[in-house]
């Protein structure tokens, strides 16, 4: 998942509570933090599908744990930084669609929406992000703004 600011339209809520292992993960699949995306940020476990990878880049997103973004950015699109903007509260992921990215293929697509709040603002970012593998692992290499 890239940055990228989107269109946006009103909403009243702009906070956001602290994410701990015993929250539900940000990503939206019925598993604490610490049980789903938590173990891949604190390195203990690889994300084993693109899907994967790219749900656990979007709670690193809304835990702001810009380690693990350049951590799982294929090295030869990898920006220097990955901070995320403080000001952006990550509100709902949606997978739209998934193409290859099993455990078995080296290569694999996911389309998503991921929606967030910003400065009293919603917003959504409508992506299709590719991956593949590096030295084994997921890595995110870029993605198309959809919408």
């Amino acid at each position: 998942m890239a940055r990228r600011t989107a269109r946006t339209s009103r909403s009243a809520r702009s906070d956001q509570q602290a994410v701990t292992a015993a929250s539900p993960c940000p990503c939206g699949l019925p598993a604490t933090y610490g049980a789903c995306c938590g173990r891949f940020h604190a390195g203990t476990a690889t994300a084993p599908t693109a899907e994967l990878l790219m749900r656990s880049r979007y709670s690193a997103f809304a835990v702001r744990d810009e380690p693990y973004l350049l951590r799982t950015w294929d090295p030869a699109t990898r920006p220097s930084g990955a901070a995320p903007d403080p000001a952006m509260r990550w509100t709902g992921l949606e997978i739209l669609d998934a193409t290859d990215g099993s455990p078995f293929h080296t290569t694999g697509t996911v389309t998503f929406r991921a929606r967030f709040t910003q400065q009293g603002e919603r917003g959504a970012l409508h992506e299709r992000s590719r991956f593949a593998r590096h030295e084994g692992a997921w890595v995110y290499v870029d993605g198309d703004f959809l919408e």
